[in-house]
This record gives C-alpha cells, structure tokens and sequence, in this order.
C-alpha cells in the first residue's frame, strides 16, 4: 500500500402536490373524498376560495449503521478498489461514509476496534494504496488481488498489496510501520522502506515515508479513514 496516503443510506424521496385552502366558510368533505385539482379551483373561485399547489419538501428516509454500511459496500463492490467508478459514483460513495460517520465511537483511536486485519475495499484515489502498482500504466502490467492492512496491538501497522505481474508473476509489495497516536482521531505511522517479492526475487527499496490518517468510523464490520490528503478509505475486516 502506498505510503503516499495510506492508512445505508435507505434514502427514499417523494414530493407530492397539496391542497391548501383558506376559507372563513367551511367546506365538509368525506374522509376519503378526493377532488381533483382543476375542478375543486374551479369550485373554490365560486366560493371565494383561495387555493394554492404546494410541493412537500424532498425526504430522505435514514436508517442505522448496519443498513448504511450495506449501501456503502455494495456501492464499492466489484470497482477494483475504486478505480472503476464514475465521478458520480465517487461522490455517492462519499455521502454514505459521511452519514456513517455520525455513527462513529467516540475516541476512536483509543478504541481495540481499530486492531485486526482489514482489506482495502475502496479509496477515492486510486494510488493512494499501491503507488505506482495502481496508477493507470501500472494497471496495465501489475493485476491487484487485494489490499490488506493489519494493525496489531499496540502501535504496529503491516500494509500488503498482492499483485499479478504480467499475468504469470505472483507477489506483493509491503510495507511495515510504527503507529503513534496524534489525538483522539488522527494516527501517524512511519513505515520502513518497502518490500517487494516477486516469484522467488524479494529485496528492499526507496526510503521510509510518513501518512497520517484520520478514524472517522470504525465497528466489528467497517473501518472508514481520511487521509491528510483528502483521500477516503473504506476498511471492510477479514473474517
């Protein structure tokens, strides 16, 4: 994963067209009766009537975690970690993770929640995780299998990509770092030069780099992360 920046809705709407009248006469109508439009303002003209059409406002029906975090990942699935959605589909994604955050614990980096194994199943940049291995020509050469980070107890942070090299070469890029803790929210790991294997080949290269990463949601299900870059993360844990 790339040091760069790594670390339901149910939403229904309706708008409907009401009847208001004002009147200082009262109009007796049966409890199921309904009028059309055109005819009660014909009517209401000849009983002094005022009537006037007003639009219900849109709704937007929420419901809890569980069902956002179902939207959320069906939205992300299948997407190659993202890559393949659209500009619109990207901002989707993005109201659902901040309706899920409202959900979040309080002091989440203080929480053992964020400890385990989580696959990466969307960032909003694409390179974010990988580096160059997710850019579009690395895309080209390198087939991602998956995105694992691991947090272990106490501060230890183990980010792998596994990849499909030129379509017979199997192997992964890793990366191994120390988490410190900035504040309640946002977490800093310092990773070590990272390491490659590929088929029988394993070797160490670049230098050490830095990400910080703010916890905007975090359950036994789901991770979100916003890196200080502005990338968003969705962390689904391994069973």
């Amino acid at each position: 994963m790339a040091a760069t920046a790594s670390s339901l809705t149910i939403a229904s709407s309706f708008s409907e067209t009401r009847t208001q009248i004002h009147s200082s006469r009262r109009l007796n109508l049966p409890l199921q009766y309904s009028i059309p439009y055109k005819v009660l303002r014909s009517r209401s003209r000849r009983l002094g009537l005022v009537v006037s059409s007003v639009s219900a406002p849109n709704v937007e029906l929420r419901t809890g975690p569980d069902d956002l975090i179902s939207t959320l990942l069906s939205k992300v699935a299948n997407s190659d970690g993202g890559v393949t959605l659209s500009p619109e589909q990207h901002k989707e994604v993005a109201q659902v993770a901040g309706e899920l955050q409202k959900y979040c614990v309080k002091e989440p980096v203080k929480n053992p929640l964020i400890f385990g194994d989580w696959e990466v199943v969307y960032c909003s940049r694409p390179t974010s995780p990988g580096g160059g291995y997710r850019s579009v020509i690395g895309r080209l050469f390198f087939k991602t299998k998956e995105m694992i980070q691991a947090i272990d107890a106490p501060d230890i942070v183990r980010n792998k990509v596994s990849i499909n090299a030129f379509g017979f070469l199997d192997g992964d890029v890793s990366l191994t770092g120390k988490l410190k803790a900035l504040d309640s929210e946002w977490v800093q790991v310092i990773f070590e030069p990272p390491e490659i294997k590929v088929g029988s080949l394993e070797f160490k290269y670049g230098f050490e780099s830095e990400v910080k990463l703010r916890i905007t949601y975090v359950d036994e299900k789901l991770r979100l992360g916003l890196g200080s870059k502005g990338s968003l993360f969705v962390f689904r844990r391994r069973q």
